[in-house]
């Protein structure tokens, strides 16, 4: 990566970061848009096609969730252990998202919300090796991923549990929603895969990893900011 890029990365993340500051509402990244949410109230019977785009939608533009599986997939270089890690999420994240909306398990969103935040924090603090350096451990990462998929699942969920969802063909409309979310996950992971790998070739990689991920851990701390004070606000 030249000099150029780097500043411009530098650049494109410090924007990133001030838009929340300035902009609260963008760190609400998984809220439905009021024209979804009005197709999804007057819905009546399975429409496939129509939950399944929403579903994709829905994981493309949920920052949250693609920064955690940034974090996730940063230092792995084999498919094998991408599709292992990567699955390992979507078993969390479909489980509570089917259990959440079907079951009608309710968790506070903003706790939840903060949890997903916390999960950034998480990968991005494992991939700077600070378990090892500041707290003399390292924890099992399958397992965190497993958990904080359940998390992102359940984050997915209390959204929809705010919407007047019709019965009539909600098992259809609900699981084919979750399949709509790993479509937008392959294509979402797809695009970071292609960019990882180009910057890899990089001889700075390894050195500017550290700044990519404190980065990442920075959004995560904000993402778990508005939270804790939505929550507090809610009250």
């Amino acid at each position: 990566m030249t000099a150029l890029s780097r500043r411009a990365a530098a650049v494109v993340a410090i924007l990133f970061i001030l838009t929340m500051l300035l902009f609260p509402g963008t760190a609400m990244a998984h809220n439905v848009s009021k024209r979804d949410a009005s197709f999804v109230e007057s819905n009546q019977g399975p429409a496939i096609p129509a939950f399944m785009y929403l579903g994709a939608k829905h994981m493309v533009t949920g920052y949250d969730h693609i920064a955690f599986l940034v974090g996730v997939i940063f230092f792995l270089y084999r498919l094998k252990d991408i599709v292992q890690y990567v699955s390992l999420f979507t078993l969390g994240h479909s489980i509570t998202l089917l259990g959440g909306v079907l079951g009608g398990v309710h968790a506070n969103p903003y706790v939840i919300d903060a949890i997903i935040g916390f999960s950034v924090v998480y990968k991005a603090f494992d991939n700077m090796d600070g378990f090892r350096r500041f707290l003399g451990f390292e924890p099992n990462t399958k397992v965190a991923v497993l958990i904080f998929g359940l998390f992102h699942g359940f984050g997915l969920a209390t959204k929809l549990q705010e919407l007047d969802l019709s019965k009539n063909g909600l098992v259809t409309n609900i699981i084919s929603f979750n399949v709509g979310v790993e479509i937008g996950q392959v294509l979402a992971l797809t695009a970071v895969l292609i960019a990882l790998s180009v910057w890899r070739t990089q001889s700075g990689f390894l050195r500017e990893a550290f700044t990519a991920n404190a980065v990442l851990m920075t959004v995560g701390f904000i993402l778990v900011g508005y939270q804790v004070a939505g929550y507090f606000v809610a009250v």
